[in-house]
């Protein structure tokens, strides 16, 4: 993948819309979300028209606190899981990858007070169409073992989509790349859900 990657959320449609584009504008990753669905099932395509799947993420159980998010490719082969780690994300977000048995990644908020005035702002008419111009929360996703952060995800001005960057900021290899964008893509649905 070549940094950094941008994420646009499409927000007027019926079902929740992510893509994923390299910097040269080409398309990484496309999800179309189910709605209404208890239990998450997302198919991770790679084109817009979802003819050639990629990924699956698959939810744990239907809604929980510390649901856990389990990754696996086309054929079927685990690749990690994303889990939410219960009461501390209820103030700041705080989610854990793991693979092999055994966190490998770690994905907090840099600033909780960002995304509780963004959704204060956000749920004001008309005024809450330009919070996404002044407010933009960031993520950082760190290495489990030593704390040393890999990649940045920060929210971008918009006023009809999300959007978001995603900057690299130390090497990961292939797998673990594919697994940490997957992983960011994932808690980023599941954060603007929570506002």
């Amino acid at each position: 993948m070549r940094f950094p990657l941008q994420l646009r959320f499409r927000t007027f449609a019926v079902s929740p819309q992510a893509l994923v584009t390299d910097d040269a504008g080409q398309l990484v990753f496309y999800v179309k979300q189910k709605a209404f669905r208890l239990k998450e099932a997302i198919t991770v395509f790679s084109d817009e028209e979802q003819t050639r799947p990629l990924y699956r993420i698959a939810a744990d159980r239907v809604i929980d606190l510390s649901a856990s998010y389990h990754f696996e490719d086309e054929a079927g082969n685990p690749l990690g899981l994303l889990k939410r780690l219960g009461m501390r994300s209820l103030w700041r977000a705080s989610y854990e990858v793991h693979r092999g048995g055994g966190p490998v990644l770690a994905i907090g908020e840099e600033n909780p007070w960002v995304k509780v005035v963004d959704g204060l702002i956000g749920e004001i008419p008309v005024v809450g169409m330009l919070s996404g111009f002044i407010l933009h929360p960031a993520y950082r996703v760190t290495r489990a073992d030593n704390g040393a952060p890999v990649l940045r995800v920060v929210k971008q001005p918009a006023l009809l989509e999300g959007k978001y960057t995603i900057e690299q900021l130390d090497e990961l290899g292939d797998a673990d790349t594919a697994l940490a964008v997957l992983a960011v893509l994932m808690m980023l649905l599941l954060e603007r859900r929570r506002g």
